[in-house]
């Protein structure tokens, strides 16, 4: 048995552990209640899947022991966040499902929110969370349309279209019927915490108006807008009368995949559901429990969570400050049983995707490290240069973690000279990317991919033997097709990929991706900067204006469908008028 000798001075305390590669790096930590059978457990028998792979990479490990099973969960959640392993970054969820906001000061609006950390503290009006983003946005839609809520930007000197077309009740003059105001939140704040005869009532009346006045197109849309509300409230048929926002968490293990199931419960009512399915590793609870540290601090925390009997109480209390409980009998039990059905039914449905994902993913990142003779590639950047004939020079660099994109880890880069010299753009994006890297302790990469062929490769040595850096560099070129056509190592040689492989298509992927990301943003600058030359011309727009525009319309094709009171949001009366008119003239111009 491997590590036969270090694993007998191990002790039979709880603790945390921390598992190494060759090179030193910790690839995964764990916590365990018997650190003596947890760690003999990775050496004693054979494993399958991820954990197979993660147990053919530990040259080595340490663990520190603990004086509680709390205090090591506290321990490897702590190391987790310093080292940021391979194995445990699979069970973060980074994101922030969307809410619905409803702020009453200065005035009150409706908007879909997301946020890093919701804290208690903050006293914010959220309903939700929204899995389904489209969702969410469809009803704050739906209830501006309804209600007279505050829609434009800022505070204008006069009343605005809205007020006059009676969607809103004037709040830029600041004589408002408070009594309106209140009743108005009154029954919005109803809907969102679950009464929905007051937006069904409310959609009935506004179609009998419509239906009147003939205004049967009007009618029918809001006809649609009532089927959609009564279709998502249809699927919240858990019925309970505490009214206690909660969430419900159970978990299903089968074929070496873990499903993870929440469901949200808000005001008595299902509200929506998430879904997570991960490899698993040997420490199935401990890969729960932490998973669930994780998606707290990024999300609501709602006034109760329920957990299966299997998890740890403790261990969640410690991290998550909420009521905290294991049903074992009623209707919460009942909810934890529909929780672990509903896991149970997506990995049962989604095995065959998940198959067939994961060799387009992990095992095609597998085959190429082994392509390109490396022990493992965990994350990847990916580099493309853009310029039009020297101009608006960019460049993009996107990022794959084992196998799949990572968006937040993505980035954009101005060039400081607009040349079209694609060698030196080159070493000054790598320069930028890789000193603020060591300068700020980031992740490196474990490969670097540059879209091109000997001089970008060439760029990028030059840049990593200057900052001290060992990373492995190939090039991707294209063919007179613009498609993917051959990998070249650091030393020029081709490597021969099979055409129809899972890694060609892998990095077939990378590239596009690339490729995409760079050139959308140089078109967006190409864009912005024809607006700039535009607005240049307008006596009354100066830099701070110029800049609102940008940053509110984004285009000129979208500055030319503005209306003249969208512009006034920005712009004096008299200067919005004069745009619109030079825009106008323009057009004719072109005719």
């Amino acid at each position: 048995m491997r590590f036969k000798e270090k694993l007998a001075l191990v002790p039979h305390k709880p603790g945390s552990y921390q598992m190494k590669d060759k090179n030193g790096t910790i690839i995964y930590v764990g916590k365990a209640k018997d650190l003596h059978k947890r760690l003999s457990s990775y050496f004693n028998r054979v494993h399958t899947g991820k954990t197979a792979k993660m147990v053919s990479l530990i040259d080595d490990f340490t663990y520190l022991v603990a004086s509680s099973e709390l205090e090591a969960f506290i321990i490897e959640i702590n190391l987790i966040k310093e080292f940021n392993p391979k194995y445990n970054i699979m069970l973060t969820d980074d994101k922030s499902y969307p809410y619905i906001e409803y702020i009453s000061n200065p005035y009150p609006r409706l908007k879909v929110s997301r946020y890093l950390n919701i804290k208690k503290k903050d006293n914010k009006k959220l309903f939700g969370p929204y899995p389904n983003a489209y969702a969410a946005r469809r009803i704050v839609n739906l209830l501006n349309r309804l209600y007279p809520l505050k829609k434009c930007e800022g505070n204008k000197k006069d009343l605005c279209l809205y007020y006059h077309i009676g969607e809103c009740l004037g709040y830029c003059s600041k004589s408002i019927d408070q009594d309106k105001v209140k009743e108005m939140e009154q029954e919005i704040l109803s809907f969102l915490r679950g009464n929905d005869e007051v937006l069904r009532n409310k959609i009935m009346d506004k179609i009998k108006v419509y239906s009147e006045n003939l205004n049967y197109e009007m009618a029918l849309d809001l006809k649609k807008e009532l089927e959609y509300i009564d279709i998502v409230l249809d699927k919240q048929k858990v019925e309970l009368h505490d009214f206690v926002n909660r969430d419900v968490i159970a978990y299903y293990v089968d074929n070496g995949y873990l499903s993870i199931e929440i469901l949200f419960i808000r005001n008595g009512k299902l509200l929506n559901h998430k879904n997570t399915i991960l490899p698993i590793n040997i420490d199935i609870e401990d890969d729960v429990e932490y998973f669930i540290a994780q998606f707290y601090t990024r999300n609501e925390v709602p006034k109760e969570i329920l957990i299966p009997e299997t998890l740890n109480i403790d261990n969640i209390r410690s991290v998550v400050d909420t009521n905290i409980l294991v049903p074992q009998k009623g209707v919460k039990k009942d909810l934890i049983k529909m929780a672990y059905d509903n896991a149970k039914m997506n990995l049962n449905n989604k095995f065959e995707e998940i198959q067939k994902d994961d060799a387009r993913t992990s095992k095609a990142n597998e085959e190429l490290a082994e392509l390109l003779g490396m022990d493992y590639i965990n994350r990847i950047d990916v580099f493309d240069n853009s310029n039009l004939f020297g101009s608006f020079a960019v460049s993009g660099m996107v990022v794959f973690i084992d196998g799949k994109p990572a968006k937040n880890e993505y980035r954009k880069y101005k060039v400081s000279v607009d040349v079209n010299d694609d060698y030196n753009t080159m070493k000054e994006i790598l320069y930028r990317r890789y000193q603020r890297a060591l300068v700020e302790k980031t992740t490196l990469p474990d490969l670097i991919i540059v879209d091109g062929g000997e001089n970008q490769i060439r760029a990028a040595l030059e840049i990593l033997q200057l900052l001290h850096l060992n990373i492995k560099v190939v090039g991707l070129k294209k063919n007179d097709k613009h498609r993917t056509n051959d990998l070249i190592s650091s030393d020029f040689s081709v490597y021969n990929i099979d055409r129809m492989s899972n890694v060609f298509h892998y990095l077939t992927r990378m590239q596009d991706e690339v490729h995409r990301f760079t050139i959308t943003y140089h078109r967006t600058l190409r864009s912005k900067g024809s607006i700039s030359s535009v607005l240049d011309d307008i006596e009354g727009i100066g830099p701070s204006r110029k800049k609102a525009l940008i940053k509110k319309f984004g285009s000129l094709a979208k500055i030319k469908m503005a209306s003249i009171e969208e512009l006034e949001e920005i712009l004096p009366e008299n200067v919005a008028k004069e745009l619109k008119t030079y825009l106008e003239e323009k057009d004719k111009e072109k005719d």
